[in-house]
């Protein structure tokens, strides 16, 4: 299965793109810059993309980031720490994200005769992205399917949409994925903070996987509060 694998420069999609390509045949990275906080995970993206011997592109959405407004990652409003499944993580949403980055990678797929595209979505996101949750992925499979009738026939393939992060640690260690060259810091500092959702949840991954976390986090402790302040929500 020829495979596009959209890939931000995070864990969980540097992960897929690993499995991808020890399952199927991986044509591709495609990463977005839409004027999210810091580009600092594209680096990792590109960086992936060369060990795995694939194309890497780069799409410049800032136009249309700019235009999407009112979210932590765009605007200049504080990124919250806590942990991933609080309200307060709500500010991080960019409205209609994962459909505009999915249309315009399965345009390109379709002009390059592939079989599908690969997100990371995952459960873990369900509660803040609806843009990451079942019904629309499903939703979106479809709309594709009806959008190239006739012309090709790519698929959404999302592996990990039913999955928990500590699963996507698991497999990507069995598929020996990097995960010292992968960048999850909403914050974007010189190294992971520790302290934002997406800190907070990665470093709780590898403590549920059972897998050493190689990851340099500035408060590397705060992890422990914020899920015990989650139990007590």
């Amino acid at each position: 299965m020829k495979t596009t694998v959209v890939c931000s420069g995070g864990l969980d999609s540097i992960s897929l793109a690993y499995i991808t390509a020890a399952k199927h045949e991986l044509t591709r990275l495609v990463s977005f810059d839409y004027g999210q906080r810091h580009r600092k995970e594209v680096d990792f993206a590109i960086r992936a993309a060369e060990q795995l011997g694939v194309p890497h592109h780069l799409f410049d959405l800032r136009p249309i980031g700019a235009a999407l407004t009112g979210s932590a990652l765009t605007d200049d409003i504080d990124v919250p720490d806590g942990h991933y499944a609080e309200d307060t993580m709500r500010i991080t949403v960019v409205p209609n994200r994962n459909a505009i980055m999915l249309t315009i990678a399965f345009g390109l797929a379709a002009a390059n005769n592939e079989d599908a595209v690969a997100t990371a979505v995952h459960g873990g996101d369900h509660f803040i992205y609806p843009d990451c949750r079942p019904a629309f992925t499903e939703a979106f499979d479809r709309m594709q399917a009806a959008a190239l009738d006739g012309y090709a026939k790519v698929k959404l393939h999302t592996p990990f949409v039913n999955a928990t992060k500590a699963d996507i640690v698991t497999l990507g260690a069995l598929h020996n994925t990097p995960f010292e060259q992968t960048w999850s810091c909403y914050k974007g500092g010189d190294i992971h903070c520790g302290r934002c959702g997406t800190c907070v949840e990665r470093r709780e991954a590898f403590h549920l996987a059972g897998v050493s976390d190689p990851t340099v986090y500035a408060d590397p402790d705060f992890w422990c509060e914020a899920i015990e302040r989650r139990k007590q929500a």
